[in-house]
């Protein structure tokens, strides 16, 4: 059976093919700029390597992305089979729904209930719905499968997901910390155990969103997010851990509930502080030419990395592994460095040349480390199709057991 797995942007989509259930990578896609009239587009044959790259083309919507990618993927000569009704399933990597933990067909009472939170997750619900209808339109007999992002963190105990608040506040709106990237740690903890059964890992998912993950024998313990996206580690552009009452206050100042919004969400972050970019790697370059605030950015950035990492490891009782992925936690040694080597109280320690030379996945730590260091690239698709091919096998939806 091929599984589509379809990665949702506000202004981007991503296409990966899997031939399931041998996990086989049959082709994958990317429109960048979609909205635009110089959009990006690339599309590779993974069978052999034949590659399409357009630029400076008209992407008007996500349906004209979308015919793109299948107009590439259906083509007798250079796509996949010619044949759309290979295609099983699509899977989405959603991200938030009332009462939506879980793996679910993507009906029309699911999709409501993505629309009720859609405020808490706006640039990650309002894009998938969207996506989401004009799959519906072009593809209506294939079946379209949530994998919430939520799901993998429903182990979470209660004890680490409760706000001090009113206990009816939780009863009436269901506010408890939610834990996200779930499709990412999900792939990560069953990688981290290949080899070996490995009790205690914290992974470390920094890139353009960024979140800390304790791990208990496979399942997520606790998680840096909260209740919603704008929670946690400082951000690209979101603020993370800030404290209530900055809203009101901030409204006595004079400011709109619009213009706060948009502070935390848009304006802070990684930009916020730096006021250089909301790229790691133009805050380093210009914190190599001596801007101090680009400097300040990357401390801060590395404090809240370092600060859950201790509090996860005293929840945990200790630490095997410590795991990092993502664009930064993939690519920055520069990064790893300065948490770990803010880190030797807890047992981590690295191999600065293996840290500094490695490409793709491996281990990192000293040889002496009690706690091994790793990377594992993300591979958050592949995780999303193991999930929709479930689903779509057993014909109903999974609840959270079911998913891990």
């Amino acid at each position: 059976m091929q599984i589509l797995v379809s990665n949702v942007g506000s202004t981007s989509l991503k296409f990966k093919l899997f031939a399931m259930p041998q996990e086989e990578v049959l082709c994958t896609a990317k429109v960048e700029r979609v909205g635009s009239e110089t959009a990006i587009y690339q599309y590779t044959n993974e069978k052999t390597g034949w590659t399409r790259k357009e630029t400076a083309i008209p992407v008007r919507s996500y349906a004209e992305g979308i015919e793109l990618f299948l107009r590439d993927m259906t083509d007798a000569e250079h796509g996949t089979g010619g044949d759309i009704r290979e295609v099983g399933g699509v899977g989405f990597k959603t991200v938030l729904g009332k009462n939506c933990d879980g793996v679910f067909e993507l009906t029309d009472q699911v999709l409501s209930a993505m629309r009720e939170y859609l405020f808490i997750a706006p640039a990650h619900n309002g894009p998938y719905l969207t996506a989401i209808g004009e799959f519906n339109r072009v593809l209506p007999d294939v079946p379209k499968i949530g994998v919430f992002e939520t799901a993998y963190h429903a182990t979470i105990p209660m004890k680490n997901r409760m706000y001090g608040i009113p206990y009816e506040w939780v009863e009436r709106y269901g506010i408890t910390r939610k834990g996200y990237h779930g499709a990412s740690f999900t792939y990560l903890a069953e990688q981290a155990r290949t080899d070996g059964d490995w009790r205690n890992i914290i992974g470390c998912h920094l890139g353009g969103s960024c979140s800390v993950c304790a791990i208990q024998d496979g399942k997520s313990f606790d998680d840096s997010f909260g209740f919603s996206l704008q929670t946690g580690l400082l951000h690209a552009n979101r603020c993370g851990d800030t404290d209530a009452y900055l809203f009101p206050f901030l409204q006595d100042a004079g400011l709109s509930r619009d213009e706060i919004i948009e502070g935390l969400s848009k304006r802070g972050g990684l930009l916020g502080i730096s006021g250089v970019s909301n790229d790691l790697r133009e805050i380093e370059a210009a914190a190599d030419a001596g801007n101090a605030r680009a400097k300040l950015a990357i401390d801060v950035f590395v404090t809240s990395v370092v600060r859950y990492i201790g509090a996860f490891y005293a929840e945990l009782g200790g630490l095997d592994k410590l795991v990092f992925t993502g664009g930064i936690g993939e690519n920055s040694a520069h990064i790893r460095e300065m948490i770990c080597g803010a880190l030797p109280h807890l047992g981590i320690r690295l191999d600065p040349e293996k840290n500094r030379t490695l490409r793709g996945e491996g281990y990192i730590s000293a040889a002496y480390s009690p706690v091994r260091v790793q990377v594992i690239p993300a591979n958050e698709e592949l995780g999303v199709a193991r999930q929709t091919y479930r689903r779509i096998l057993s014909g109903t939806d999974m609840t959270v057991e079911q998913t891990l």
